[in-house]
């Protein structure tokens, strides 16, 4: 099932993942706050680790499938390989057990831990994560989270600021982003609170993309003179 437009006051348990980054986030939330968050000790290895960790979030909650009522999942922008991993398997667990399944933005995942953390910014202030080919994925926010313009994949040079800028990009381009600041990566903890507290846009759990993916299928084959 996609996204049901006008939520409102999700109840229920809410299993969210996020796999736009080098690394799996998985939660549960109860319908009040977040009660099991794991995230992957590897980098790329998405199609690996994402249901062994689904599968441990959900004991560890003391849960089984069956009492989920809605899934969450980051739609990127990211990287089309791991990006592809979250979304089929969101859109997999919904079918299967007939659940509502709600895409949130994953920079957006970032600002709203940024604003509304244990160590909240207090300004207007950019997220960035890692693009590869020496590029960003960037958005920038106001002090509370919210979305004011982006999100764009940029040369981090293009888009230089002395002012706050969480996540990886940060770290990756210092001389460009001099000022970082936490979450370096998203936190599957908030991306279920975005979800089920409204704090974020809503959206099909359709992939964000910014540019074409790496991998294109071949052309049709050449002919032999």
């Amino acid at each position: 099932m996609l996204c049901p437009r006008g939520l409102s006051n999700l109840g229920g348990v809410l299993l969210a993942f996020d796999t736009a980054t080098p690394y799996v986030t998985v939660a549960v939330h109860d319908g009040e706050i977040v009660v099991a968050e794991r995230r992957s000790d590897q980098r790329m290895r998405h199609g690996e680790q994402l249901a062994p960790l689904i599968e441990a979030v959900l004991a560890d909650a003391g849960i089984v499938r069956q009492d989920l009522t809605a899934i969450a999942v980051g739609i990127g922008p990211g990287p089309f390989t791991g990006l592809r991993v979250g979304l089929v398997t969101a859109r997999t667990l919904a079918f299967v057990l007939e659940l509502p399944v709600y895409g949130v933005c994953s920079l957006d995942v970032v600002a709203l831990e940024a604003a509304l953390g244990d160590r909240p910014l207090n300004v207007d202030f950019t997220v960035t994560t890692d693009a590869r080919r020496k590029e960003v994925y960037l958005a920038t926010y106001d002090d509370r989270g919210r979305r004011l313009d982006g999100p764009d994949v940029v040369r981090p040079e293009d888009a230089a600021t002395d002012g706050p800028v969480a996540g990886e990009g940060a770290r990756l381009y210092p001389e460009a982003f001099p000022d970082p600041r936490e979450p370096v990566l998203p936190s599957a903890g908030w991306l279920a609170r975005a979800v089920a507290e409204e704090l974020a846009e809503l959206h099909d759990p359709e992939p964000l993309y910014l540019r074409r993916p790496d991998a294109v299928a071949p052309g049709a084959p050449k002919r032999v003179s």
